[in-house]
């Protein structure tokens, strides 16, 4: 499977160890950056991670930052990206199974790095259920086309 991961500055020395996991376990990473601790603002980086999904070089994102809140949300800016912050197993479960979710997003200053794996390698391995949720993920394709539409964008 092939995984690109994306953190800020605060996210970076998760990002490293959620790397060297998924290269361990056999994934291709695709390092989006940042590549120190050094102050970096986080939107491009999340932006290239969900990017590459949607675009089809990578199979799934990993965002990382302080909180993972602001990476989830500059990801899910990308059309096409369904990022979901999981800070325990039961939340990486249902947005991969009730949401289909393509990017999972870590905050490094909440959850320890062995949950994170733990929580990634949950994340990786649950299939979409589809059915019933598939409709849900129909709807939120209609709302980013017709904010692409009403802005004037090509569609996604």
């Amino acid at each position: 499977m092939r995984v690109a991961v994306a953190a800020d500055h605060a996210g970076y020395r998760l990002k490293t160890v959620v790397a060297a996991h998924l290269a361990d376990t056999g994934h291709e990473v695709l390092d989006m950056g940042t590549d120190s601790e050094e102050s970096v603002d986080y939107p491009p980086f999340c932006a290239a991670a969900g990017r590459a999904v949607v675009d089809g070089l990578a199979d799934f994102g990993v965002v990382i930052g302080g909180s993972g809140q602001g990476e989830q949300i500059a990801a899910n800016k990308v059309n096409g990206v369904r990022a979901a912050l999981c800070h325990d197993e039961w939340m990486a479960r249902m947005a991969r199974q009730h949401n289909n979710a393509n990017v999972v997003a870590f905050g490094a200053r909440v959850v320890a790095d062995a949950r994170a794996l733990l929580i990634l390698d949950l994340f990786l391995e649950t299939e979409f259920e589809g059915g019933r949720h598939q409709a849900r993920i129909d709807q939120l394709a209609a709302i980013e086309q017709q904010e692409c539409e009403k802005k004037g964008a090509p569609p996604a």
